[in-house]
């Protein structure tokens, strides 16, 4: 078990392969990590109790989209609270991300030493203060 034992990512992403690399990645560095390939399963997963520290959000997804999955996000008050790293390819994602009101950004092709330090800044934060789990 890792530094991170407590702490658990909802990944949501709909590529396979990126999928795949990034849950390996955070498993590796002691994170729980629950997949979802689209904003209506992430929600699903969400709606049946799952409280991850931080949400790793793609925005380009079938189905239902990174923004369409904020909005829903954010009508729901039990999960506007948890932060969301919006992942892209695009170049303006920085913009885009303060438009969606979201915690932090982090560009495609996603650097891994970049993605854990982002997801451990969430982690260290709730582990900071129990009394808000």
């Amino acid at each position: 078990m890792g530094m991170h034992a407590s702490a658990s990512v909802l990944l949501v992403e709909d590529d396979a392969d990126i999928r795949e690399t990034l849950r390996t990645m955070l498993e590796l560095d002691g994170y729980r990590v629950a997949e979802a390939e689209n904003g209506r399963r992430a929600l699903e997963l969400l709606q049946a109790g799952a409280r991850p520290s931080v949400i790793l959000l793609d925005l380009m997804m079938p189905v239902m989209n990174g923004w369409q999955f904020r909005e829903e996000q954010n009508r729901d008050p039990g999960l506007a609270a948890i932060p969301v790293v919006v992942i892209s390819g695009d170049g303006r994602i920085a913009e885009k991300a303060n438009g969606l009101g979201a915690a932090g950004c982090l560009r495609k092709p996603v650097d891994l030493d970049l993605l854990l330090a982002t997801v451990a800044r969430f982690a260290a934060r709730e582990g900071a203060a129990p009394g808000l789990a």
